[in-house]
């Protein structure tokens, strides 16, 4: 069945398209007589306007485009859930693509949600080129997980530093002095964390052993087949890498927690999972989802104009995958 439109609209309330517009934009030009015969008609007709069409038409946009990085990380699923929430009970809705992880895809996916002309734009996770980032500020951003020195772009961020840190300390605590860290490469925010566990390790008196990796289930898995041992200990880039790892632990016959204690990061569903029960660092993910869609319409509606910065403290989630070392 077709899709009803403002002329199906108009033509079952008796009335012009053009009116059918003013009321689906909310104008006070209308009578109350006619707002209610027009309202009546679309709701039995199921007519609802395309946000779109309905920007484009007053020309002041409701919309809010999202671009995810990596759709395959439950984390940025639990993000979107509290930038949903936030915007739509501000008014705003939301227009979502991916970039996979790609800086070159990601560039397309900017230009496409620009395309849209939407309010503003949040990027999350991004490894897209900051250049890319500079042409794109000329409408509201905020950029989750990545820094940024722009003045006309808001950042909120994790402290991945303390994070990584609070990892060593915990394994440190349990006795471990072998503990390596399989880091998320090139990808956002791995450097934080990095510099945070080489910052706790040297603390400790102890050697850091930084594996190249990067924020995925494969890279985890690949880091341990490569890994030689001696280690007791390891901090993986983020839950998805520490599944990998995981994996690979079993496929190479060594038990967890009582032959090498493994930490996450994200404290994801996944994490929690009663097979999984993994130890692992917290982000608020639904708390961070909500401060980049308040962050973003703040400056949609021009309440402020200074870059909003705003980090989020990381806490330990201690399950089944630490214990002290053999």
């Amino acid at each position: 069945m077709a899709r009803p439109t403002m002329e199906d609209v108009a033509a079952r309330a008796g009335v012009s398209r053009a009116l059918v517009s003013l009321v689906m934009r909310g104008s006070p030009k209308v009578s109350a007589a006619r707002r209610t015969a027009v309202l009546e008609a679309a709701a039995a007709l199921g007519y609802s306007p395309h946000a779109m069409a309905r920007s484009l038409a007053s020309r002041t946009s409701h919309v809010l485009g999202v671009m995810v990085s990596d759709l395959h990380n439950p984390f940025w699923a639990e993000v979107v859930d509290g930038l949903d929430g936030h915007a739509r009970a501000a008014g705003f809705e939301l227009v979502i693509n991916t970039g996979g992880r790609s800086p070159a895809r990601e560039q397309q996916a900017l230009r496409s949600l620009t395309s849209f002309r939407p309010a503003g734009i949040a990027l999350l996770g991004p490894v897209v080129p900051s250049s890319a980032i500079t042409t794109a500020a000329d409408i509201p951003l905020v950029l989750v997980s990545r820094s940024s020195r722009l003045s006309t772009v808001d950042t909120v961020n994790d402290d991945g530093r303390t994070g990584c840190a609070l990892a060593v300390d915990h394994l440190v605590a349990l006795g471990h002095r072998d503990i390596v860290h399989i880091d998320g490469g090139t990808g956002s925010q791995a450097a934080p964390r990095r510099t945070g566990y080489r910052l706790a390790m040297t603390r400790h008196g102890l050697a850091p052993r930084v594996v190249r990796g990067e924020f995925t289930e494969a890279a985890g898995a690949a880091a341990i087949r490569e890994l030689r041992r001696p280690f007791t200990a390891v901090i993986a880039a983020n839950d998805l890498n520490a599944v990998g790892v995981l994996s690979a632990l079993a496929e190479a016959g060594l038990r967890v927690p009582e032959d090498v204690s493994v930490v996450g990061y994200d404290n994801t569903w996944l994490a929690a999972l009663r097979h999984i029960g993994l130890t692992t660092i917290d982000q608020p993910r639904d708390e961070m989802g909500r401060l980049a869609a308040s962050a973003l319409i703040s400056r949609v509606r021009g309440e402020r104009t200074e870059p909003a910065r705003l980090v989020v403290r990381p806490t330990l989630v201690i399950r089944a995958t630490t214990g002290p070392p053999p």
